[in-house]
């Protein structure tokens, strides 16, 4: 017994078992309603032998259709039903116009329908189905047909019954449906939480310790005396390097408590800051050469703003693991494609090529609108970062060739 509670309830959390140990009721109450109708219908019809299973099969097998088209199969039983009361006699001892399992096999059908079938398919099946039973049964017999009327209130009671179900499944279902979109939404709050938390663990990190760099750089040249011209320039050079950072971890901090939305006032990088960004790099002392081709007002900002980011990591990664190399940078805009290609001599030690987090969210970027990246060795021991993606994220990017 608890064996057979078990498996209950392992068919009832799953759908396609159930659906199958379903079918397979219906079959085999099909299969006995079958078995019935056949030998029994020389009782009630005038049907040649050789026509029997035929005529039995009509009112025992639409059946099978229940779950899969309770539509289809309700029009086979009740049109096999019409043409049997006009077309074929019955014996003089029976008065029904088709036979007993043909009603018990029409009323499920017509159940189904209620429940599953499009409401102007419901209307049709209920107003056929007590035309149907209201004039073939009026004549059946003296108590039948002195309740004529009561078939097609029996037909209307179980098609509100099955809109009933129906309009119970919908709303448990939209019930259900709410409850996944609360337990989302709670979810997207425990989220943003997190977001605020490390937004504030960010700005005391960090933010602060840049502002002290800045400072810092800033007033070097008045704390320290004899700066010369050019210590005074690096200081600048730092200064700015330091300000534009802590301005985009800022603007980083705006997008983790604003819900993932870009602060208004601190508008993302473009394709045209790429330019700003490598004078940057050769002011921080650099050695970078570089080389712009085409209009980059034409780069959308999707693309603009991967472009921006890809070339800062490809910078950033050169300073770090090969310090004091020098560095080329080729930017190709053209109508439909833009081909970026940034590479490093080698360095002082051998260039590590093994990806890192850093060449992942490049790559992750050139990916999500639709473009290409790969970074590898050069055979020279250098390193190379080459991309290629759309002028816009609709545009379709061909494979990076350089």
């Amino acid at each position: 017994m608890a064996r057979m509670v078990r498996m209950l309830a392992r068919t009832a959390r799953d759908p396609k078992r159930m659906r199958l140990w379903f079918d397979v009721f219906v079959g085999v109450v099909a299969a006995i309603m079958f078995s019935v109708a056949w030998p029994t219908l020389h009782l009630t019809h005038q049907v040649p032998a050789a026509a029997q299973p035929f005529i039995a099969g009509l009112a025992a097998l639409p059946l099978v259709l229940v779950r899969v088209n309770p539509a289809l199969g309700w029009a086979i039983s009740a049109g096999s039903a019409l043409l049997i009361a006009l077309a074929i006699p019955h014996q003089a001892g029976s008065h029904l116009p088709f036979q007993v399992v043909h009603i018990l096999v029409f009323f499920p059908l017509l159940f189904a329908v209620a429940v599953r079938a499009q409401m102007q398919i419901v209307l049709v099946a209920w107003v056929s189905s007590a035309l149907l039973f209201a004039t073939t049964m009026a004549g059946a017999d003296e108590s039948v047909a002195s309740s004529a009327f009561g078939w097609p209130i029996a037909m209307t009671g179980l098609v509100l019954f099955g809109l009933l179900v129906r309009w119970l499944v919908l709303s448990r279902r939209a019930l259900v449906e709410q409850e996944e979109v609360s337990e989302l939404e709670r979810a997207r709050r425990t989220v943003l939480e997190e977001k605020a938390r490390i937004a504030r663990d960010l700005h005391d990190v960090v933010a602060h310790h840049m502002s002290m760099v800045v400072v810092q750089a800033q007033t070097a040249p008045y704390r320290i005396s004899d700066v010369s011209p050019s210590a005074r320039a690096e200081f600048e050079s730092i200064g700015a390097s330091a300000r534009d950072a802590l301005n985009e971890v800022r603007s980083m901090l705006g997008v983790l408590r604003s819900d993932g939305q870009l602060p208004d006032h601190a508008p993302q990088p473009a394709a045209a800051d790429v330019l700003p960004l490598l004078e940057g790099a050769r002011r921080a002392g650099v050695p970078i050469d570089w080389t712009v081709e085409g209009p980059l007002h034409t780069v959308s900002d999707t693309v603009g703003l991967a472009l921006y980011r890809i070339v800062q990591e490809s910078l950033s990664n050169a300073s770090r693991h090969a310090p004091h190399a020098a560095v080329r940078a080729s930017l190709i805009v053209r109508t439909e494609i833009v081909d970026l290609l940034v590479v490093n001599a080698p360095g002082e030690s051998p260039a590590d090529g093994t990806p890192g987090t850093g060449i992942a969210g490049m790559r992750a970027r050139a990916e999500a609108i639709g473009g290409t990246l790969t970074a590898e060795p050069r055979p020279d021991g250098g390193f190379q970062v080459c991309a290629r993606f759309p002028s816009a994220p609709s545009a379709i990017a061909a494979p990076f060739a350089e």
